[in-house]
């Protein structure tokens, strides 16, 4: 009897033992346990010390202290770079879960890549939100019927004519609004040894970003650019597009442009134009927030800006400037689950309301209806501001055209400012763009 108290002893406390252990795989955590994070990547390429820059960041951070939840990988990649970085993941099918994109060509061909999903549940879950971003906003964003695929962060306009009101005022000129003024009035800057127009084409990028795009539309019309684009009914060798470029090489013969300016960037030049050397610049929005970050006051309040001149029996509209919804953040198509939810999260924090008014308030254009504190924003981006609301949107020629395309306007317009003709620079395009449209 012993040995069998005994061993039903050691049987009980066995049962317990396991039990024990049973229960422990069971049992709820405890309060002081956390659940494994979502992991979100993104990137972007905000890396750059002006302020839209500073206050996008600025939101990133944001987002992870507001979601502990979240581990985000953030990369923010220099401007120079993040296309070809962009283009490799790409093409490995490797894309981060929320990535910055370019409207028009870069993100038509990343959807066609089939590397896009919408982001259509933010605009369903946030009416108003959507309701208050200006007309076209969504348009380059749209590629099947009632889907989005991002939302702007700000509004890309690139031809403002910016001008220094002292140096217009003291040699008794008056803001040019048509071409035969304009050239005029070069020739008066000229004369008083004063550059006319400052322009930094070092990336070739510039003077089709702010001159071309802008000058040719006058010409052409925009209907006739789409055509040329999607070279249906339309083609670069055409006379009215040689004629536009035709323009652009008056304003090189008639010494528009500062000696050099091939050389320097555009950074440079904006330099240049603050520190009264030029008359004037053409450049976009980015000009707004580089100035309010780096020129004095003094020197702000004595720049103001306006649209190009018109052209004589031009096809287009006079009072536009070239531009658009500029770029957003874009849901890769892999994305799936938690992870999604936590990128449209992130994705609404970048682009909505008070997003917007954070980019707003860096001295940056946006598409967003809003009311602008002008206290918060120098008084040149008050005026653009207001300027924009008065104005028609032509199209940016490289967010329409392909990437060979654009580099043969880029060194075609070059080679322009170089002693190239027209006709020449026009065929050279019309060859690049039919390559890559079959």
């Amino acid at each position: 009897m012993k040995s069998t108290g005994k061993w039903s002893l050691v049987f009980v406390i066995m049962a317990l033992l396991l039990a024990a252990c049973g229960g422990g795989n069971n049992a709820a955590p405890s309060s002081g346990a956390s659940a494994e994070k979502v992991k979100l990547s993104v990137w972007h390429n905000f890396a750059g010390d002006d302020l839209r820059a500073k206050a996008v960041r600025g939101l990133i951070d944001q987002f992870k202290l507001d979601h502990p939840e979240i581990e985000l990988d953030a990369q923010a990649i220099p401007v120079d770079g993040y296309r070809q970085r962009l283009s490799t993941v790409a093409a490995a099918n490797e894309m981060p879960d929320v990535f910055f994109v370019y409207s028009g060509s870069q993100s038509s061909e990343l959807y066609k890549a089939g590397l896009l999903q919408p982001i259509t549940q933010l605009a369903k879950e946030n009416p108003e939100w959507k309701e208050n971003f200006l007309p076209g906003a969504f348009s380059a964003f749209s590629f099947e019927e009632n889907e989005i695929f991002s939302a702007p962060m700000g509004m890309s306009a690139t031809s403002f004519l910016y001008y220094n009101t002292k140096l217009f005022e003291e040699n008794g000129v008056k803001v040019p609004t048509t071409w035969d003024e304009l050239m005029s009035v070069i020739q008066v800057f000229n004369d008083k040894g004063i550059t006319p127009i400052a322009l930094g084409n070092k990336a070739p990028w510039v003077a089709q970003s702010t001159i071309i795009g802008s000058l040719a539309d006058r010409v052409t019309g925009t209907e006739w650019f789409k055509k040329a684009a999607a070279q249906n009914g339309a083609s670069f060798t055409d006379p009215e597009f040689i004629s536009a470029l035709g323009y652009f090489k008056q304003l090189v013969d008639a010494k528009a442009f500062q000696e050099g300016a091939n050389s320097i960037d555009n950074t440079q030049a904006e330099q240049y134009f603050i520190q009264g050397n030029a008359a004037m610049m053409v450049s976009g929005s980015w000009t707004l927030t580089n100035l309010a970050g780096s020129a004095t006051e003094e020197q702000i309040n004595l720049i103001d800006v306006t649209v190009l001149p018109s052209i004589p029996g031009g096809k287009g509209e006079s009072n536009t400037i070239s531009g658009g919804p500029g770029a957003g953040m874009a849901l890769s198509k892999n994305t799936t689950g938690a992870t999604k939810d936590a990128a449209l999260k992130l994705i609404y924090a970048l682009s909505g309301p008070e997003a917007q008014k954070a980019i707003a308030g860096s001295n940056s254009m946006v598409m967003y209806s809003m009311e602008l504190d002008e206290t918060k924003v120098s008084s040149l981006y008050y005026k653009a501001f207001n300027l924009i609301k008065t104005v028609g949107v032509t199209p940016v020629y490289d967010a329409y055209l392909s990437a060979e395309g654009a580099e043969a306007v880029n060194n075609g317009l070059q080679e322009l400012m170089m002693g190239g003709t027209p006709e020449d620079v026009a065929k050279k395009i019309q060859d690049a763009q039919a390559r890559s449209v079959k």
